[in-house]
């Protein structure tokens, strides 16, 4: 998703806090509300939150990066998830993670150029039983090995993006 103009991550959050009076009480809703039309959390909005609200901007940084859902920069077209947590790591999950950032030649937490591809790591995804687990825009792919996640890499078009094995 590309970068929001300023003046429309402005109005965007301000229709948005007007749409529920302005109440302090709906510091979370109103975010997740302008995430969801604008793809991210751009700084413009999140200034014009807490002005609006009367909260302190330190505090609205704080609910936005405490938060795993909330993003702080554009997304990809696809989120890759990768879960790192004790479950997931112990049953591989490191190797994983490394062949997805080899295929999409981007970092944990980066964007591919073309902004086509964020890889993103979490500590749970709340299916430790399926451990190593990827979450692909929102589907689960279970049971993950390094050799089996080209496959799922491939049906979102990931071949010519990185280095290949």
């Amino acid at each position: 998703m590309p970068v929001v103009e300023a003046d429309l991550a402005v109005a965007k959050a301000d229709q948005i806090v007007d749409s529920y009076g302005a109440e302090r009480s709906s510091l979370i809703h109103v975010m997740q509300d302008i995430q969801e039309a604008l793809g991210y959390l751009p700084r413009g909005s999140l200034r014009t939150v807490s002005e609006r609200l009367h909260v302190p901007l330190a505090e609205v940084l704080r609910v936005a990066t405490f938060y795993a859902a909330f993003n702080l920069a554009p997304q990809g077209e696809h989120v890759i998830t990768v879960c790192i947590g004790t479950a997931c790591h112990v049953r591989g999950a490191r190797s994983v993670l490394e062949r997805i950032q080899r295929e999409l030649s981007v970092p944990a937490g980066g964007t591919t150029p073309d902004g086509k591809f964020t890889l993103r790591t979490v500590n749970c995804l709340g299916a430790c039983a399926l451990g190593p687990l990827v979450s692909v825009d929102g589907k689960y792919h279970g049971k993950m090995t390094a050799a089996r996640i080209g496959a799922v890499l491939e049906e979102c078009g990931v071949a010519g993006h990185g280095k290949e094995d």
